[in-house]
């Protein structure tokens, strides 16, 4: 029997059949332990998880459940770390020989846990690019590809003033992978279709997110385009803007970067690119399976940013 499930060695069709049809039978389940013990693996995956200030959980746990989905079908269960556990989780998980492998989020530009995943004798995936992904393997949506992409939507609709409501102010100060390189992609994209726009973080509240808006208009009357990478407040935004007397799409068009069900359900339906969560999670945990069986792996892995057209966007008001 333990030939049939470890594929070890090559076994007949049939015989292979008729364990499997007794394994049903008996309702036999192998002890992970002793699995363990004798294969040296743990056949358990660590995901480290940001839940700290400024990130929005729900977009969080849609990557987390994309990886816990992926690693059951590899037999594989997740151990899940959060972010304050810092270098000290991933090192104690690591020494302790609790997992086979790391799959970390919430990567920063400089991210101090860098060092550590280079030297630890586990294959890690980042979801995330830092400043320096040399000796790693990453994988991520294209943020700054997803920035400009929206400012170019919005460019061809003719809108010439634009502004991004960005995330909390907190995220920026951590150098979050994700939000700068959004940061980044906007701002080229102004300056190469010479349009006028300026990032704005905001904090993840109504509050914060009324209050940014109110000041957006009355200090740049001109502007007429808006993409929000926030998602807590993408529909705040919205309903701001209609309290000030600027109805969506006909005098301010709006995009956004978030999941696609959230800028379908929005009203208006919303013009975005979307996070691909389920994408990036199953992709993260098949990189580490091929790195856990010896196989080369690409360094990085950008996937290009789709905009969704909807009822959000229209072209710029005369």
């Amino acid at each position: 029997m333990s030939y049939v499930l470890s594929g070890k060695r090559t076994i007949s069709e049939e015989t292979r059949r008729r364990v499997r049809a007794s394994i049903r039978e008996l309702g036999y389940r192998p002890h992970a332990g002793a699995r363990a013990l004798a294969s040296s693996r743990s056949n358990v995956l660590a995901l480290m998880i940001p839940l700290r200030s400024g990130i929005a959980v729900p977009v969080v746990m849609q990557f987390a459940m994309s990886v816990v989905t992926a690693a059951r079908r590899h037999d594989h269960d997740v151990l899940l770390l959060t972010q304050e556990e810092g270098e000290d989780g991933l090192r104690r998980v690591a020494d302790s020989a609790l997992v086979d492998a790391l799959i970390v989020m919430d990567v920063q530009m400089e991210d101090p846990r860098l060092p550590l995943l280079r030297s630890l004798d586990r294959p890690s995936v980042l979801i995330g690019f830092p400043a320096d992904a040399e000796d790693l393997t990453c994988i991520d949506l294209d943020f700054h590809a997803a920035g400009a992409v929206c400012v170019e939507h919005l460019a061809g609709l003719g809108h010439r003033e634009v502004a991004l409501i960005g995330s909390p102010p907190e995220v920026y100060a951590r150098r979050t992978g994700f939000a700068q390189r959004v940061a980044d992609g906007f701002g080229a994209a102004v300056r190469e279709h010479g349009l006028t726009g300026g990032v704005h973080p905001c904090e993840a509240t109504p509050e914060a997110a009324r209050a940014l808006v109110a000041r957006l208009l009355a200090e740049r009357p001109g502007l007429t385009g808006i993409l929000v990478h926030n998602e807590p407040v993408v529909d705040t935004v919205v309903r701001a803007l209609r309290a000030n007397g600027r109805a969506v799409p006909h005098d301010v068009s709006v995009v956004a970067i978030c999941p696609d069900e959230m800028a379908e359900h929005a009203e208006p339906p919303l013009s975005c690119v979307a996070i691909p969560a389920q994408e990036v999670g199953g992709r993260a945990v098949e990189l580490l399976m091929g790195k856990l069986g010896g196989e080369s792996v690409p360094a990085a892995t950008l996937l290009p940013p789709t905009l969704t057209p909807r009822a959000s966007s229209a072209p710029a008001p005369r």
